[in-house]
């Protein structure tokens, strides 16, 4: 997929039934479902410290994106609090991210890693996937993190249609932007 074929959240970023492309599956016990993912962008900076390359790993950027082609709802059920349900999914993806955010920059911020390669080429070449697979690790803990405030939230809200809990979960959303 490309860059083009998701929609970033933003606090001016509100979804269309049109953002659900996929189709439904008539299998599936939902209505509708958005698949969601984090994003993550890095620098890295290398040093060599007694004669071996060390890495570090600065400016982390994480993005919540929300994936048209595999998001779909029921034609049937395209009502507007579905719609805001679904929202709030995306929404709860920025609010974790947020929340969160600093566990990721507090586990490699400030720190030296050691990276393997048999010279100081290969050493700063290897720097850059080694970090990728490290942040990738937190970023999937991330992922488990909010894939369980996701099924808090279908269950609080009862899939959007327990008004009084969906209305106090989109207070929470509306601090977001």
């Amino acid at each position: 997929m490309s860059e083009n074929d998701v929609v970033g959240w933003t606090h001016k970023t509100f979804l269309k039934w049109s953002d659900f492309k996929a189709e439904s599956n008539p299998a599936a016990f939902e209505d509708s479902h958005s698949v969601i993912k984090y994003r993550f962008t890095w620098t890295i900076n290398s040093e060599k410290i007694d004669e071996q390359i060390m890495f570090l790993i600065e400016d982390i950027h994480l993005y919540v994106e929300f994936f048209p082609y595999l998001s779909w709802f029921r034609i049937s059920q395209n009502t507007e609090n579905l719609l805001k349900h679904e929202q709030g999914h995306f929404d709860l993806a920025e609010l974790v991210k947020r929340e969160n955010i600093h566990i990721l920059q507090n586990t490699f911020y400030g720190k030296h890693f050691p990276t393997r390669g048999q010279n100081e080429d290969q050493q700063k070449q290897f720097a850059k996937e080694d970090s990728g697979i490290m942040i990738i690790k937190e970023v999937e803990k991330l992922e488990a993190i909010l894939d369980k405030r996701r099924e808090e939230y279908d269950a609080q809200t009862e899939f959007g249609q327990n008004a009084q809990k969906q209305s106090e979960y989109d207070s929470i959303f509306e601090k977001l932007r």
